[in-house]
């Protein structure tokens, strides 16, 4: 994306971020579910909240 941290106007960087973003190649389909690497909880007890 486009580095627009020097341009002031709020709506002006809007739109030209919004043009760089149409400009941008499409990114490529998730090859693994998203988040398939967080940690996996087990069943704990029931009852009382443990965590």
């Amino acid at each position: 994306m486009a580095n627009t941290t020097r341009i002031t106007d709020k709506l002006e960087r809007k739109k030209l971020k919004r043009a760089a973003r149409k400009k941008a190649a499409p990114k490529a389909k998730r090859t693994t579910p998203r988040g398939s690497n967080k940690r996996k909880v087990k069943k704990m007890a029931r009852g009382q909240s443990k965590r």
